[in-house]
């Protein structure tokens, strides 16, 4: 007994290992790529265009470079790569998928920066072509993940809804596969809606993004293979979620540095697009998929505040002709901004609220561990 506890002792040092080296290697890339970065998209001339009816106070704003989501994606990838390798810890399908998932919705998103600066205004992409893109990623993604089972027939993720873990009876492969589709899209376009202000986005998924690392380890220690109870977690992955997870987190980090107010560089759609990608697939991939709505609680206010505005705007011009608007502006920060409040105010209360949702989530996680 002795020599198995200190076995798993060993096991459980080299895969806490994996996720240091994941984060530490992401954020440096990060770090030193992003300038670099930067001055390639000012050689070139490509800035970020600014929408004529946003804030006025964004004006000066315009011509810093965008695009910059390109180096946290691709510092996330390289995190989790080489500490995979250094540490000679298999890759594992869950981890490849979601990484495959923030890329697929960060070349969307590419698509859609590169039009904007190629016709130098702030219309990209049609929604309808970008919604097509985020379909096809969100479709392969969600097919994949009810595949590759490992030796106790644990796949990636299982045809239910889950809220701290599975629930409920089977929904069958089909509609799973449009309710990933649904989460994929709705996270990935709330973190394009909270991406504008510097840094609010990548700030407040570096919270969510926290979440993940902890609860990823704490599945892995309380899994169904080696501990057999009514507490165990049947996740197939959970540690290289945390692993995704620290690697996505340590290249926003290193991202952050730069896209702190005032910001020299934007992340674009580019950006926004693959972190909401990577918070669905570790939501979907941890079996966590409703508890997404309270940790990344920030984006679900941002995204309610448009949906408002939109909507009490159409019903009182079909009633009235003329709409009302319940913000001064969509989404809610540039309601702040218009208020009066200045940048930095705006973007610490926010994080403090993501910050909230944050410890709400994980207090109900773990409250629901306690009493089972």
């Amino acid at each position: 007994m002795a020599q198995v506890a200190a076995g798993e002792h060993m096991r459980g040092a080299a895969r806490l290992k994996t996720i240091i080296v994941a984060g530490a290697v992401a954020l440096l890339v990060a770090l030193f790529g992003t300038p670099l970065f930067t001055r390639l998209m000012r050689r070139h001339g490509y800035g970020q265009p600014i929408r004529v009816e946003g804030p006025k106070s964004h004006e000066t704003k315009r011509g810093t470079p965008t695009m910059g989501g390109t180096v946290f994606v691709i510092a996330a990838v390289i995190g989790y790569v080489v500490a995979h390798a250094a540490t000679d810890d298999p890759f594992t399908p869950s981890g490849v998928l979601v990484l495959l998932l923030m890329a697929g919705l960060g070349l969307v998103g590419f698509i859609d920066d590169f039009l904007k600066i190629f016709r130098q205004n702030s219309t990209g992409l049609r929604s309808r072509a970008k919604l097509a893109g985020q379909f096809v990623v969100a479709v392969v993604f969600a097919a994949g993940v009810l595949h590759y089972p490992d030796k106790v027939g644990l796949t990636p993720a299982d045809a239910y809804l889950s809220f701290l873990r599975d629930f409920g009876p089977a929904i069958g492969t089909l509609p799973f596969i449009i309710w990933a589709v649904i989460m994929v899209a709705g996270t990935s376009n709330a973190v394009n809606l909270t991406d504008g202000l510097d840094g609010l986005a990548t700030g407040s998924t570096i919270l969510v993004l926290a979440a993940y690392v902890l609860i990823g380890i704490w599945q892995e220690r309380n899994d169904c293979i080696n501990f057999l109870s009514s507490q165990c977690y049947p996740v197939r992955d959970p540690l290289d979620m945390a692993v995704v997870a620290a690697a996505v987190l340590g290249a926003c980090f290193g991202f952050l540095w730069w896209n702190a107010p005032p910001a020299k560089i934007f992340m674009g759609d580019t950006g926004s697009l693959a972190l909401g990608g990577a918070l669905a697939g570790l939501a979907i991939c941890t079996k966590t998929q409703l508890l997404l709505l309270i940790l990344g609680g920030l984006f679900v206010i941002i995204t309610l505040s448009d949906v408002i505005q939109v909507s009490v705007f159409k019903v009182t011009r079909s009633r009235t002709g003329r709409g009302k608007r319940v913000f001064k502006m969509a989404p809610l920060q540039h309601h702040f901004e218009l208020v009066g409040w200045a940048d930095t105010t705006i973007l610490i209360r926010f994080w403090l609220i993501s910050g909230l949702c944050v410890a709400l989530g994980l207090g109900i996680f773990y409250a629901a561990w306690l009493q089972t």
